[in-house]
């Protein structure tokens, strides 16, 4: 029998691939889980963290990043004057038309141009049309901290105006700082060992913080130690604006003065105002932009006024514009410091040679460009009277959206008294209704009060009404004294039924002329205006206008304590 041997098939070959396959897709495998935890190597673009390019420094703003930059000149940072009003000093004032930066202090103005020079270089530059500010003079003025990297080529300055407390943390050994809070995100910079961060925002894993060397990025918890809560001190004195303020309650009658003869009016006035210690003649209408004014001031009518125990405050108004002069533009008069310097020159003039105690400043429709210049007439105006000894009172509309450019709070500082018109809250060519309804007068008082001090709030009231006629699907209206409202009323057998909601009594009437309607203003309704400011505590209570009341209504403001 024929033996047979089987032929043995060898796999060692065939191992080998698996082997060496295996091995490859273990590799490859590893290299991308590798990949996927790994931390990331690549260097963020820092220009393009900070969104600057050539001389633009980047601005942060208690650490955060804002769209506008400064520039980078002769060794030092200027920042845009118009960044610099709206998040850290709104007194800086840039004539654009006189190339002028002005800044008023409590009792001077400081001026410089492009010329003027501090320690380091210009006090400012201007660029396509933009005023810049050193920085050196911004902290000059400002309640500011500033840290400033000026010597690399990403140039960037953090200014904080807050004053709280800030949360430090120590670097445990040495860190990055990334983009974002991951690995995988873009390098900043390496932090040293024992190196201290500001900790801005703190989440499960990674931190958010800014570095000594002034960036701004994420690094991990467990890479920080040693947290703690420290407070910056400052070393700004900040400006002190003093006020004058009447030993009691001001009670305050408006004269209107159209014509020099009308001042031969005011002891008749004062009679019947009996209770009132100051009296507002308005005397200089401003007509011109250049600061050019009629005067209807009287020698006379001042010391008569002082010999019945009356405060004189002159008013300088635009309301009494002549139709002639309507191309008066208190934007264009406002805006050019020379005008402003003319004005008040020539207004501190007019208290020398007349002797009154002050001035009562009612500037009405006002446009909202015209506003920072306005402001900063009040700001200069403040100074020349506080050099005086003269009270300066300012005339507001009630608090609304649109008058928010009055800027209320500044007025609040630098004048003596911030007086609040407490009415028109109907007024011809709007819907019919009351002049003064008790919550638009205490909405009016409540608005006021977040913005300026209550011992220099004063509440304006109405010594009129309106007679509303519908007649033909129109309406119109026509303002009556109260004392003139009241003949009207009983003329024509009108019946009043009051309003409790409002605060007025109202009555109707229809005859030949339409429907006619009136929200009236008498006694108990301006009793109610007076026990809120009563209530509120405030400086006092103006009236307008002198001659359009009985004696019996100054029964009730004179009880304003």
């Amino acid at each position: 029998m024929r033996s047979r041997r089987r032929k043995r098939r060898s796999f060692g070959p065939l191992l080998a691939v698996v082997f060496l396959l295996l091995l490859i897709a273990g590799a490859a495998a590893g290299f991308v889980i590798g990949r996927r935890y790994m931390p990331g190597k690549e260097m963020a673009d820092k220009a393009e963290l900070f969104h600057i390019k050539g001389s633009q420094v980047a601005i942060l703003l208690n650490n955060e990043l804002q769209e506008e930059k400064g520039i980078y000149e002769d060794g030092q940072v200027y920042l845009p004057i118009s960044w610099v009003n709206e998040y850290v000093n709104e007194r800086f004032y840039w004539d654009e038309t006189e190339k002028l930066l002005v800044y008023a202090l409590p009792e001077e103005i400081v001026y410089a141009d492009e010329s003027d020079m501090g320690e380091q270089g210009p006090l400012l530059k201007v660029k396509e049309g933009e005023a810049y500010l050193s920085l050196g003079l911004i902290m000059n003025y400002s309640d500011i901290r500033q840290q400033s990297f000026d010597t690399s080529q990403i140039k960037r300055v953090f200014i904080d105006t807050v004053w709280g407390t800030v949360k430090t943390a120590q670097v445990r050994k040495k860190s990055i700082l990334r983009v974002k809070g991951g690995i995988k995100s873009d390098i900043i910079t390496e932090l040293s060992e024992k190196s201290t961060v500001q900790v801005l925002e703190s989440m499960d894993k990674w931190s958010k913080v800014r570095t000594e060397d002034g960036y701004i990025g994420y690094v991990q918890n467990r890479r920080l130690e040693k947290e703690q809560e420290i407070t910056p001190q400052g070393r700004f004195e900040a400006p002190v604006y003093t006020s004058i303020s009447m030993d009691e309650k001001v009670r305050l009658g408006f004269h209107q003065v159209t014509r020099k003869e009308a001042n031969s009016t005011l002891k008749e006035y004062a009679q019947t105002a009996e209770g009132m210690n100051v009296i507002v003649p308005t005397w200089f209408n401003v007509i011109g932009n250049d600061g050019t004014y009629t005067s209807l001031a009287s020698r006379d009518y001042v010391e008569q006024a002082h010999d019945m125990g009356l405060k004189v405050w002159a008013m300088v108004e635009n309301v009494s514009t002549k139709e002639s002069v309507k191309e008066l533009d208190t934007k264009k008069l406002m805006s050019v410091t020379s005008n402003r310097r003319k004005l008040i020159e020539n207004l501190m003039k007019e208290a020398d040679t007349y002797g009154f105690d002050g001035f009562n400043l009612d500037f009405e429709s006002l446009k909202a460009e015209a506003g920072p210049h306005y402001v900063q007439f009040i700001r200069e105006m403040s100074v020349a009277c506080r050099k005086k000894g003269l009270v300066l009172s300012v005339d507001n509309y009630v608090p609304s959206a649109y008058t928010v450019f009055y800027n209320r709070r500044e007025q609040g500082i630098v004048a003596d008294y911030v007086i609040v018109m407490g009415y028109d809250e109907h007024y011809a060519g709007g819907e019919a209704g009351p002049v003064a309804s008790f919550p638009y007068v205490e909405k009016g008082i409540a608005d006021t009060l977040k913005e300026v001090p209550k011992e220099k709030v004063i509440n304006s009231v109405p010594f009129y009404t309106r007679i509303w006629t519908e007649k033909d699907g129109k309406t119109t209206s026509k303002a009556y004294g109260i004392r003139d409202a009241k003949n009207w009323i009983k003329e024509n057998n009108i019946e009043l039924e009051w309003l409790d909601d409002l605060g007025v009594y109202y009555g109707e009437s229809s005859n030949e002329n339409g429907v006619q309607s009136v929200w009236m203003e008498e006694e108990k309704s301006l009793g109610l205006k007076v026990d809120l400011i009563n209530e509120y505590d405030l400086a006092g209570a103006a009236c307008w206008k002198l001659g359009f009341e009985d004696r019996s209504i100054w029964e009730i403001v004179s009880q304003v304590k």
